[in-house]
């Protein structure tokens, strides 16, 4: 499921548009697992050399949809890069063409097992244990779980 983002929406930092779908990919968490991705109806300077997670305008706006849905990284398609773009949009990195992103290390730490916490909370609230997402949640961002970890929780 494809989710497209407007200039609009952006600059309004309205998440309206997007809440029906967060709410109906909630009805059924394990279903929809890893299934959202976004699309970007911004026009942009064709000079402007900058990634998408460069422009302050839709961090700015990724940052207000991460503080009302901390636990939507579950739903984002990992294998098609959704989550990275999405830590991007709200940890310190640095792009370049030749080596792609980097992340600052301590940064992308904190994003990590902040987002382990807040997802492991949730999902049992939903009555859900899926330990096994969540270590390949960590995995897609570069963090391998040992999953005795889990026993902590």
């Amino acid at each position: 499921m494809h989710f497209t983002l407007t200039k609009n929406a952006i600059i309004a930092l309205d998440i309206h548009e997007i809440q029906p779908v967060i709410l109906q990919l909630a009805q059924d968490p394990l279903k929809n697992a890893r299934s959202l991705g976004f699309q970007f109806d911004y026009p942009r300077d064709p000079e402007d050399p900058r990634e998408l997670s460069e422009l302050d305008e839709i961090r700015l706006w990724f940052i207000r949809l991460d503080s009302a849905y901390p636990w939507l990284p579950y739903f984002l398609d990992w294998r098609a890069g959704e989550l990275t773009r999405y830590a991007a949009m709200l940890v310190p990195h640095r792009f370049t063409p030749k080596e792609g992103i980097e992340f600052n290390t301590e940064a992308l730490q904190i994003f990590v097992f902040h987002k382990i916490f807040v997802i492991q909370q949730w999902l049992a609230s939903q009555e859900i244990q899926n330990h096994a997402d969540l270590r390949y949640l960590a995995q897609s961002l570069g963090y391998d779980l040992d999953p005795t970890f889990f026993n902590l929780l």
